[in-house]
């Protein structure tokens, strides 16, 4: 079971770690809070409250944009470019809309639908599969070393050319902030290495 005490706060350099230990090859990445960030990310439309969903949503954006992605335009989705698929990394959730859901249980009070929607931690997936035309699979997890290998997994399987990592918790101490890291990982990097030398011919 995570507990507040286990559960340690987002970190790039650890998520970098931790991939480059799983063997995946990093092509870009982002992190909340930097140097000219406010206090609190943008809000993200659809969502109240928490800054959980649009901590997610920024994070993920700006490691795509490092990657030159730029979000779907209007209209129907087409299928181009590689499928990337999503994965969550989260050990608490979003825990300020699920305590408010909590809360008006135990009040007997009707619960907004909005709370209710989004104390489900991959719902803000939705949102990013939609607005980067992202056409992976979606997983949420709880661990960075999960995630990593479940990012692993589906590149290994083919069911993804990339995976969007994201590792997130809010904030629960007084002090601390929220933060978040994202990366866009492919791999494993040994056998990107070796399929780039490969003759055309011999690659499948």
């Amino acid at each position: 079971m995570t507990t507040l005490t286990t559960a340690q706060s987002p970190s790039l350099a650890g998520l970098l770690e931790a991939a480059a230990a799983a063997g995946l090859a990093v092509s870009s990445s982002a992190a909340w809070p930097g140097a000219r960030d406010a206090a609190e990310p943008a809000p993200l439309a659809g969502f109240i409250d928490s800054t959980f969903s649009p901590l997610v949503a920024e994070v993920a954006g700006r490691a795509l944009m490092h990657a030159r992605r730029e979000p779907a335009p209007p209209g129907p989705a087409t299928v181009s470019g590689p499928v990337t698929a999503i994965v969550l990394v989260t050990a608490l959730g979003d825990v300020t809309s699920a305590t408010r859901v909590a809360a008006a249980v135990d009040a007997g009070a009707r619960v907004p639908p909005l709370h209710f929607f989004q104390s489900v931690p991959n719902a803000v997936a939705g949102y990013l599969a939609a607005r980067w035309h992202l056409t992976g699979p979606v997983v949420c997890v709880s661990s960075t070393a999960a995630g990593l290998g479940v990012a692993g997994l589906l590149i290994e399987d083919a069911d993804a050319d990339e995976a969007l990592v994201v590792r997130i918790d809010l904030a629960v101490t007084d002090g601390d902030r929220d933060s978040a890291a994202a990366i866009l990982v492919t791999g494993p990097a040994s056998r990107n290495a070796l399929e780039s030398h490969e003759p055309e011919g011999r690659k499948q």
